[in-house]
């Protein structure tokens, strides 16, 4: 590993479209460690100001030159950031010119567009799913007539997470419903859910990797012990054969390969918010 590299990710909004560019940019350089921060709403030339003498202070104290992920229109707030000293990166710059001649018109530079309440019906319908994912979470509601699809897996294999991320980013109606014992004594899908076999996405995980899970919320029981997290999954694996329910591993997979792999395996076709 070399020196440690601060990155900065500076928005005049939420700064959640520069860190996502950012994070995934940083992500193709294995041998540097970054140390990240993410600064919102810097949306004048007096807090641009403060921010840049953050950053340089940061420079200074790591002795290197810090990066700044940029995602600000104003030109004189961009400005006042470069005098940080930092390498700035521009992440709508190697876009806009290329869009500009192409539509033959100039871009509008204004702030706060990318994750704001631009849209109040896809704003609600968001809301709608999130609400929609914590009612029917962990099998609590079973009336899955609304659901756009149903998550289905041994506990602590992923499924709330996953499904709270499919209605925040996606607006998608996620149900989960988690196997009991009594469920896997057998290798038919349980009677609620043979109506909605083509909303269900069956999720595994690694015995050892979900032991782990398991010992950090319920430490040395039976629950967590390694015998049952490995007669659980291939109780479940069994189960998802027989059904032929699509299936995929959550032991080295991100919630976000996750949702993606599901929608297209189940034909959701959502953008991201």
């Amino acid at each position: 590993m070399s020196e440690v590299r601060p990155v900065f990710y500076v928005s005049d909004g939420t700064g959640i479209t520069a860190e996502t560019i950012g994070h995934s940019l940083l992500t193709q350089f294995a041998d540097t460690r970054f140390v990240s921060d993410r600064l919102a709403f810097v949306d004048t030339v007096e807090r641009a100001t403060e921010v840049a003498e953050k950053i340089r202070a940061a420079g200074e104290a790591h002795g290197v030159r810090p990066i700044v992920v940029n995602s600000c229109v104003d030109a004189d707030v961009v400005n006042a950031l470069a005098e940080s000293g930092a390498l700035m990166l521009d992440v709508f710059a190697p876009f806009i010119e290329p869009l500009e001649r192409e539509l033959g018109q100039a871009r509008q530079r204004r702030m706060g567009q990318a994750h704001g309440l631009v849209d109040f019906d896809t704003y609600h319908r968001r809301i709608n799913a999130m609400n929609f994912a914590l009612t029917h979470d962990d099998g609590q509601s079973i009336n899955y007539d609304e659901a756009d699809l149903i998550l289905v897996a041994v506990s602590r294999a992923g499924k709330t997470p996953t499904c709270v991320y499919l209605a925040l980013h996606h607006g998608v109606r996620a149900a989960n419903y988690p196997l009991t014992e009594e469920d896997l004594e057998h290798d038919r899908l349980p009677p609620r859910l043979r109506a909605h076999r083509s909303k269900l996405f069956g999720l595994t995980i690694d015995p050892v990797r979900l032991q782990q899970i398991r010992q950090e919320r319920r430490p040395d029981s039976r629950y967590a012990k390694l015998e049952t997290c490995r007669r659980e999954v291939l109780a479940a694996e069994a189960m998802f054969r027989a059904e032929r329910i699509p299936t995929l591993s959550t032991t080295h997979t991100s919630i976000e390969e996750i949702s993606s792999k599901v929608m297209t395996t189940l034909g959701i076709h959502r953008e991201m918010y």
